[in-house]
Parts: C-alpha cells; structure tokens; sequence
C-alpha cells in the first residue's frame, strides 16, 4: 500500500521516470497556516551535492494542487505535486533481463511481472523520498505547535564514525554547514573523503543516521500493535537503502545488565519527572516517556555501482556479468537526513492526533 497513518494520513503516488511525484495529506484540520518556504527549503535539503551526489538535477518545486487556499489549509485532503523534468531511461531498458545486484528489480519483476516500471528504479527509487519530505514538513509544523522538535544528522559514514553526544541547537545549526550534514565539521570532511574515495574507486558506502526528538508529552503511543517504535521502525523501512533501525542503546543493551541498562528516574524543577540516562531512548512499552525520543537508522551501500558485478540473463537462464551505467549517488546517507526527519514527524503527528495530543 502507498498510503500511511490514520488521523494524518499520507498517500505517495508516482514514480521516479513519471511526468510527477507527490503526496495527498489527509486529515489536516481546516484554518492551519503553513509556510511555503518552509516547506520548498526542506525539500531541497536532500538534492544532491556537487562531487559526492548523482548528476541528475531535479528543481523539485513544491506545487500544492488542492486543499490550500491563500497558505492556509482548508479542511481537505492537500495534493502536492513535484514534476520529474530531469529522467534519463535509456539505461534502464536492459535490467528488464539481467536484474541490478542490490536493486528490487528481480522480486518486483516476480511481483508485477513485465507491467512493472523500471525506469530510474520506478517506485523503489529514493526519488520518492522528495514527496514523503513535504509531507514531513507539514506535519513538522502542526508539531512545532505542541514545542515537539525533530533534528537528524549524518552519524557515520562508512568506516567514520562521530561518537560523540551533540546537543540539539549543535546538529541544527553544524548539518546546515556540510555537504554530509554531519554534526561535528572536522569529521565532516573525513566522511566527505570516505564518499569520495569509493566513489573514484567505481564503488560505494553505507552509513548511519541519528534521529532526535524533544519535546515530545509523555504517553505518545498507542498499544499494542501501534506502538510509538513499532511505527517509527515501520516507517524508516519505507525509505529505500534503509536496512536497521535502534532506539536508544540499542544492540548494546544486549550486552548490558538490567541495573545498567534500566534508567533511574529523578525530579526536575520540582514538577517534571525526567531520567538520569536514556537507554531507553525515549520509549518504555512503546510509549514516550518524556525523554528525547533518540533512534539510529542504518543505511546500506548504494546498490548501483559502477563495478562489473555477477548476474543472470533471465531470458537464457544462464550467467552474466553486468555493468552498470547511469547516475548515480556513491553514498545516500547525507541525503537521508531530511526524509528521516520527515517520517518521524509523519509518525509523531499521526500519533499526537490520535492521543488528543494536538487539538
């Protein structure tokens, strides 16, 4: 299915070769004000950078077709439209019998048989995530109106790695600062040489993006099945490249003992109830629990690379060998950024309106 979420709900449509992309958001109550700009400028977070992104140049306007009248919404489903002006198929033609390694292309031609659109990787492509990412950004600012705050950034990149804690006006203001839209500068141009280094090498690299949330009321969540994690992870998944996801300490709570792991609780200000740590990372029994909501989300290497690689021809059921060409990003990581801050604020919104959190 395309469409995800209950109170606010979104619907993706589209491919990546079509004449447009976009989105119907439904479930926006009548009379919000919404910032255009805004919106475009988050948007245009996750085109690519010179050196280190694909040549395809796409403008990615944001155009609203229904649902907003002088930027304030009017109480129906919002349409948004961005055209696809930039789309070279030609290359595409060949992988309908020698199937990409790393792609979707066999199990979607197993799926859908040959009805199936290849072109620029159809609706497997991170070409969608441009949609998903106004979406995101509407939902960003019906949340801003209960103080609920998202920042993601660039966390490692494949061997480089930033371990360190970064408060959340740091990541805000240093991801703007970088083309990797890591949070600290030095490591910065580490991750830039690692993009680059396997880029001149006809090859590609994986990474990690950090994800926070504050603000967010305690109690966010709606069990059993509708988790505040379970959503978020299902979410993340529906973003191309991404292959694991962890909240808190994550994997390591694996290796921890239960007095360590567990988060005491202490009294701040008098009136908030707050945790000394937060392995948790925010939600206990798949609800909020008043501490920043903390994940990571694993991306793999970009699977088109411009190595030969082992394939089969499925018209003669035999062997061979394939190489790829095209355009293509060495690393999707840094792109990643904005449309993992758009599916969270997606989740949270949904989740907020159905806890009564957001009138």
């Amino acid at each position: 299915m395309n469409t995800i979420g209950t109170r606010f709900r979104v619907t993706i449509f589209g491919a990546s070769h079509d004449t447009c992309i976009g989105c119907v958001i439904d479930g926006i109550p009548a009379g919000i004000e919404l910032d255009l700009d805004y919106i475009q400028k988050e948007v245009d977070c996750r085109k690519p950078v010179a050196l280190i992104g694909t040549p395809r140049k796409e403008e990615d306007k944001v155009e609203v077709l229904a649902g907003l009248k002088d930027e304030v919404t009017t109480g129906i489903p919002l349409v948004i439209q961005i055209k696809n002006s930039n789309t070279d198929s030609s290359k595409y033609e060949k992988f309908k019998i020698i199937p990409r390694p790393g792609q979707a292309d066999f199990p979607a031609f197993e799926k859908y048989g040959p009805a199936h659109d290849i072109r620029g990787g159809g609706q497997f492509s991170g070409r969608m995530t441009a949609p998903l990412t106004a979406a995101g950004a509407i939902a960003k600012e019906m949340l801003l109106g209960i103080d609920v705050k998202i920042a993601a950034y660039t966390q490692s990149i494949g061997s480089i790695d930033d371990p360190a804690e970064h408060t959340f006006k740091e990541i805000k203001r240093e991801t703007k600062e970088n083309p990797v839209h890591a949070a600290d500068p030095e490591i910065a141009l580490d991750m830039l040489n690692e993009i680059l280094t396997a880029k001149d090498d006809g090859d590609s690299v994986g990474g990690i993006v950090r994800c926070l949330t504050e603000g967010l009321p305690v109690g966010v969540g709606e069990p059993f099945f509708d988790t505040l994690d379970g959503e978020i992870a299902k979410m993340m998944f529906a973003i191309p490249g991404v292959k694991g996801i962890e909240f808190g300490a994550g994997f390591k709570a694996t290796k921890m003992r239960g007095s360590i792991h567990n988060d005491p609780y202490s009294v701040v200000d008098d009136y908030l109830i707050k945790t000394d740590t937060n392995n948790a990372g925010g939600v206990l029994g798949g609800l909020s629990n008043g501490m920043p909501l903390d994940f990571k989300v694993a991306f793999k290497p970009t699977a088109s690379i411009f190595k030969e690689q082992k394939s089969v021809n499925l018209g003669k059921m035999e062997k061979e060998t394939l190489l790829i060409e095209g355009r293509h990003d060495p690393c999707i990581v840094p792109r990643a950024v904005a449309p993992v801050e758009a599916a969270t604020a997606i989740v949270l919104t949904d989740l907020c309106l159905r806890g009564d959190f957001i009138a």
